[in-house]
Protein backbone atom coordinates (compact mmCIF):
# COMPACT_ATOMS: atom_id res chain seq x y z
CA UNK A 1 0.00 0.00 0.00
CA UNK A 2 1.32 3.39 -0.94
CA UNK A 3 0.09 6.89 -0.19
CA UNK A 4 1.39 9.62 -2.46
CA UNK A 5 0.97 13.17 -1.18
CA UNK A 6 1.38 16.19 -3.42
CA UNK A 7 0.36 19.82 -3.82
CA UNK A 8 2.61 21.57 -1.34
CA UNK A 9 4.44 24.76 -2.17
CA UNK A 10 5.11 28.35 -1.24
CA UNK A 11 2.16 30.69 -0.78
CA UNK A 12 1.62 34.09 0.77
CA UNK A 13 -0.42 34.49 3.91
CA UNK A 14 -4.10 34.56 3.07
CA UNK A 15 -3.60 32.34 0.05
CA UNK A 16 -4.81 28.83 -0.71
CA UNK A 17 -3.38 25.43 -1.58
CA UNK A 18 -4.93 22.05 -2.21
CA UNK A 19 -3.09 18.94 -1.15
CA UNK A 20 -3.81 15.55 -2.69
CA UNK A 21 -3.18 12.06 -1.38
CA UNK A 22 -3.53 9.15 -3.76
CA UNK A 23 -3.83 5.67 -2.33
CA UNK A 24 -2.76 2.64 -4.32
CA UNK A 25 -3.59 -0.02 -5.22
CA UNK A 26 -7.15 0.88 -6.10
CA UNK A 27 -8.37 -2.13 -4.17
CA UNK A 28 -7.03 -0.70 -0.92
CA UNK A 29 -9.84 -0.51 1.60
CA UNK A 30 -9.54 2.64 3.63
CA UNK A 31 -11.57 3.20 6.76
CA UNK A 32 -10.26 6.60 7.83
CA UNK A 33 -8.12 9.07 5.92
CA UNK A 34 -6.32 11.82 7.78
CA UNK A 35 -3.92 14.68 7.42
CA UNK A 36 -1.21 15.54 9.91
CA UNK A 37 1.52 18.14 9.82
CA UNK A 38 4.92 18.47 11.40
CA UNK A 39 7.36 21.28 12.01
CA UNK A 40 10.98 20.13 12.48
CA UNK A 41 11.69 19.55 16.15
CA UNK A 42 8.03 19.33 17.10
CA UNK A 43 5.58 16.46 17.36
CA UNK A 44 3.38 15.52 14.47
CA UNK A 45 0.13 17.45 14.75
CA UNK A 46 -3.33 16.25 13.76
CA UNK A 47 -5.10 18.39 11.15
CA UNK A 48 -8.21 16.63 9.87
CA UNK A 49 -9.76 13.26 9.14
CA UNK A 50 -12.77 11.63 7.56
CA UNK A 51 -14.26 8.23 7.02
CA UNK A 52 -13.66 7.07 3.50
CA UNK A 53 -17.43 6.48 3.35
CA UNK A 54 -17.79 10.24 3.62
CA UNK A 55 -18.89 10.77 7.20
CA UNK A 56 -17.27 11.63 10.52
CA UNK A 57 -15.39 14.65 9.27
CA UNK A 58 -13.24 16.14 11.99
CA UNK A 59 -10.85 19.09 12.22
CA UNK A 60 -8.41 20.38 14.73
CA UNK A 61 -9.34 23.69 16.28
CA UNK A 62 -6.43 25.43 14.60
CA UNK A 63 -7.70 24.75 11.07
CA UNK A 64 -11.47 24.47 11.50
CA UNK A 65 -13.26 26.90 9.23
CA UNK A 66 -10.22 27.33 6.96
CA UNK A 67 -9.39 23.79 5.80
CA UNK A 68 -11.67 21.25 4.12
CA UNK A 69 -11.01 17.53 3.83
CA UNK A 70 -12.67 15.56 1.06
CA UNK A 71 -12.18 12.48 -1.10
CA UNK A 72 -12.84 11.19 -4.58
CA UNK A 73 -13.75 7.52 -4.46
CA UNK A 74 -13.27 6.98 -8.17
CA UNK A 75 -9.74 8.39 -8.03
CA UNK A 76 -8.93 6.82 -4.64
CA UNK A 77 -7.68 10.25 -3.64
CA UNK A 78 -8.16 12.42 -0.58
CA UNK A 79 -7.79 16.17 -0.59
CA UNK A 80 -7.07 18.93 1.88
CA UNK A 81 -8.22 22.33 0.67
CA UNK A 82 -6.41 24.97 2.69
CA UNK A 83 -7.71 28.54 2.61
CA UNK A 84 -6.75 31.68 4.52
CA UNK A 85 -3.33 30.23 5.14
CA UNK A 86 -1.21 31.65 7.95
CA UNK A 87 2.55 31.54 8.51
CA UNK A 88 1.94 29.17 11.42
CA UNK A 89 0.49 26.64 8.94
CA UNK A 90 4.01 26.16 7.57
CA UNK A 91 4.92 22.49 7.98
CA UNK A 92 5.40 19.21 6.19
CA UNK A 93 1.95 17.76 5.63
CA UNK A 94 1.40 14.00 5.74
CA UNK A 95 -1.59 11.95 4.72
CA UNK A 96 -2.37 8.80 6.63
CA UNK A 97 -4.83 5.95 6.34
CA UNK A 98 -6.07 3.01 8.31
CA UNK A 99 -8.13 -0.03 7.44
CA UNK A 100 -10.02 -0.52 10.68
CA UNK A 101 -12.46 1.25 12.94
CA UNK A 102 -10.91 3.66 15.46
CA UNK A 103 -9.23 1.85 18.32
CA UNK A 104 -10.83 4.08 20.94
CA UNK A 105 -12.77 7.30 21.21
CA UNK A 106 -10.65 10.14 19.89
CA UNK A 107 -7.94 7.92 18.47
CA UNK A 108 -8.44 9.36 15.02
CA UNK A 109 -6.45 12.34 16.29
CA UNK A 110 -3.50 10.18 17.25
CA UNK A 111 -0.75 9.31 14.80
CA UNK A 112 -0.63 5.84 16.38
CA UNK A 113 -4.06 5.11 14.91
CA UNK A 114 -2.81 5.00 11.33
CA UNK A 115 -1.19 2.12 9.53
CA UNK A 116 -0.04 3.85 6.37
CA UNK A 117 1.65 7.16 5.74
CA UNK A 118 2.53 9.24 2.71
CA UNK A 119 5.95 10.76 2.24
CA UNK A 120 4.96 14.32 3.16
CA UNK A 121 4.66 17.51 1.17
CA UNK A 122 6.08 20.84 2.32
CA UNK A 123 3.79 23.84 2.72
CA UNK A 124 5.46 27.19 3.32
CA UNK A 125 3.36 30.26 4.07
CA UNK A 126 5.18 33.57 3.90
CA UNK A 127 4.09 36.61 5.87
Amino acid sequence: VQLQASGGGLVQAGGSLRLSCNASPRSFDTYTMAWFRQVPGLEREYVASMRWSGGNIDYSASVKGRFTISRDNAMNTAYLQMNSLKPEDTAVYYCAADRHAPRYSGSIRSSFEYDYWGQGTLVTVSS
